[in-house]
C-alpha cells in the first residue's frame, strides 16, 4: 500500500522555516532538508502559502519564511492546507451478496472511521508547530 507523505512534508518543510536563522531560506535549501527536489517543494509551499502559512517571493532572490508565529500554526491547518488524505478510507470492493458482512461492513465502519478522523483532527488542533519545533530542538 502506498503511503501519502504531504503531511509530514509539509511539517518538515515549516519546522525548517521556524528553525532557519533569518527567518527566510530557498526552497533549494528547503529541499535538501527534506531529500527532494526544490520543484516538488515548491509544488508544497504554494499550497501552504496558499493557506497563508509561508510567504514567498519569487524570482532569483527568491525565499519562504513563515506568515505567521509558530505558537500561531496548528498542525490541523497543515493538514487542512496541502489536501492530504483522510486517515482511514473504506476499501472499494464491490460487496458479495451471498455474505452478510461484505454487505454491511462499509455502513458499519463508517461511523467508527468518521469518528477516528475527528479524534485525529481534534489532536491536531492541539498540536503547534512551536510545539513540533521544541521538540526538534531538544
Amino acid at each position: 500500500m502506498a503511503l501519502n507523505t504531504q503531511f509530514s512534508i509539509a511539517v518538515h518543510l515549516l519546522v525548517g522555516l521556524g528553525c532557519v536563522e533569518g527567518g527566510t531560506t530557498t526552497s533549494g535549501h528547503l529541499a535538501e532538508s527534506v531529500n527532494t527536489s526544490a520543484s516538488f517543494v515548491r509544488r508544497t509551499l504554494a499550497k501552504l502559502s496558499k493557506a497563508g502559512l509561508v510567504e514567498t517571493t519569487t524570482g532569483k532572490s527568491g525565499a519562504c519564511g513563515l506568515a505567521k508565529k509558530p505558537e500561531r500554526i496548528s498542525l490541523l491547518e497543515v493538514y487542512r492546507a496541502v489536501d492530504a488524505p483522510e486517515a482511514f478510507a473504506i476499501h472499494a470492493y464491490a460487496p458479495q451478496k451471498v455474505c452478510a458482512v461484505s454487505c454491511n461492513i462499509k455502513a458499519a465502519l463508517e461511523n467508527v472511521l468518521a469518528k477516528t478522523q475527528q479524534g485525529m483532527e481534534a489532536s491536531l488542533s492541539k498540536i503547534t508547530l512551536a510545539d513540533v519545533i521544541a521538540d526538534v530542538r531538544r
